[in-house]
């Protein structure tokens, strides 16, 4: 049964004529019947929402005003595989998602004591350490469609057409519960302020904060920046969870590589410590592109060459490559040879 707020606002719309407000009460009855997985009651409100006063069906600008397949043009939909567990966080950061999640699948009880889940999100941090995997992540908890905005297809050269592309981004989402992602969110929520850029973007900006109060709190909207200053003042406002997902330390390394030494099942010659070390300061997108190079070897061998031998011809390959972190701080120019007394796994 959909909440007792929505039906009285549907109520009250629809006796004082108000269409816009009947159909936006319709739409989140609809969402919230979709999030329970009630699709038959779902499927019929649908086709009673797009019903003249005459009783013969027409085809209305579909749910949000936008067509079933408009907003293909500016999302693309993956599946979510990444699964909380399986990454490395921090304690503030696990529980901070953890607490979100419940949240969101005990909606029904904040909202019996007149409160909404939180769901706006903004992960910060420089690249490949997880920002795309944990919005994944998020969404395989919560068993909802992942929804990727596509920049390229929604930023327009002509005035106004970004901000009409982004209405219709979010009209999409706000009768269809899902994880919203923006990667590279300051490409759109850049600071008003700056004298540099056009009038444009400051309308982006202001039509972005408008579309963002208006989301219900069964559409999650998480952005993912790699230059936070570089984002609007009032952009920060809106988001309820802040996290910073730094580069990882000598222990998150550790822990990431002895998960990698376990689901081999076989000896890697080198304990996970000593892998660590020996790639030096790398961010987790980098680890797991080792892990994927020393998985693909051992597959290609054929059990002609041993896993710790694989290991380390891989981190003699390995050798030769130098992350943006080691650069700067001058770390980890070449791997030890002989791995020392920590090295037999």
């Amino acid at each position: 049964m959909a909440r007792s707020d929505l039906l009285i606002s549907l109520v009250k719309a629809g006796s004082s004529g108000d269409s816009q407000s009947v159909r936006a009460a319709a739409e989140a009855i609809i969402a919230e019947e979709k999030a329970k997985n009630h699709n038959v009651l779902a499927d019929r409100l649908t086709k009673a929402l797009h019903v003249n006063g005459n009783g013969k069906g027409h085809q209305a600008p579909a749910v949000l005003g936008v067509t079933p397949t408009r907003h293909r043009e500016f999302l693309l939909e993956l599946t979510p595989e990444k699964r909380i567990e399986d990454l490395v966080l921090s304690d503030l950061n696990r529980r901070a998602c953890t607490e979100l999640i419940e949240e969101q699948q005990r909606a029904s009880l904040l909202r019996a004591h007149s409160l909404e889940p939180r769901h706006r999100v903004l992960l910060s941090g420089p690249p490949g350490n997880g920002k795309t995997s944990l919005a994944e992540a998020i969404a395989e908890a919560l068993a909802l469609p992942f929804f990727l905005v596509r920049y390229e297809a929604m930023i327009g050269s002509y005035l106004g057409e970004t901000a009409a592309r982004l209405k219709r981004v979010f009209d999409y989402a706000r009768t269809t519960p899902c994880v919203l992602f923006f990667d590279e969110f300051d490409a759109v929520g850049k600071e008003r302020g700056d004298e540099h850029e056009t009038g444009e973007i400051k309308r982006v900006v202001t039509s972005l904060l408008m579309q963002m109060d208006d989301l219900p709190s069964y559409t999650i909207t998480v952005a993912a920046t790699n230059h936070s200053e570089l984002l609007d003042r009032a952009v920060w406002r809106r988001f309820q969870l802040r996290l910073s997902l730094n580069a990882p330390t000598r222990a998150e390394l550790t822990t990431y590589f002895q998960r990698f030494a376990d689901s081999m099942g076989q000896p890697m010659g080198r304990a996970a410590g000593s892998i660590a070390k020996a790639l030096g300061a790398i961010s987790y997108a980098e680890a797991e592109e080792f892990c994927l190079d020393v998985r693909r070897r051992h597959v290609l061998a054929m059990g002609e060459l041993p896993l710790k031998k694989t290991v380390e011809e891989r981190l003699k390959m390995w050798a030769a490559r130098t992350s943006p972190i080691a650069r700067e701080d001058g770390s980890h120019d070449r791997i030890p040879t002989s791995a020392g007394p920590e090295s037999e796994a």
